[in-house]
């Protein structure tokens, strides 16, 4: 998972792909976190992406590195209403108060079920299964 969370860190911006309905939606996201051992993302109790993942919580979200790798990460969202878990989110990353200024809008989740592949340029990929 250290790798996983590294890559994220590095690449700066994600993005993570919902279903809404039958049709996918993708969208930008920056804050990822370990906490207790699994890999974490937020996200607002207001946006769809959190209706999303409510109604169908499979996801994936894809990166890329600055040399030309790139992962893709699947797996499913498990949102947590630990309010350690919310304030380790802020701890992590202190900017995440002012976007989420309202403690019962912020949601985190984490992936459960979660694999991450790894691919570079000359075709080659490996796969790391998230426990």
């Amino acid at each position: 998972m250290n790798e996983i969370l590294k890559f994220i860190k590095d690449a700066g911006i994600f993005y993570i792909a919902t279903i809404d309905g039958d049709k996918p939606r993708v969208r930008p996201f920056a804050f990822a976190m370990e906490y207790q051992g699994k890999l974490y993302f937020c996200t607002s109790n207001q946006k769809n992406v959190y209706k999303q993942l409510i109604s169908n919580p499979w996801f994936e979200a894809s990166t890329m590195s600055k040399d030309g790798q790139w992962m893709r990460l699947q797996g499913k969202a498990i949102f947590d209403s630990n309010k350690e878990a919310k304030a380790n989110a802020f701890e992590v990353q202190p900017g995440l108060e002012k976007i989420y200024n309202n403690p019962e809008l912020f949601e985190v989740f984490y992936v459960e079920q979660g694999e991450a592949t790894f691919y570079n340029m000359k075709g080659e990929s490996r796969t790391i299964k998230l426990l």
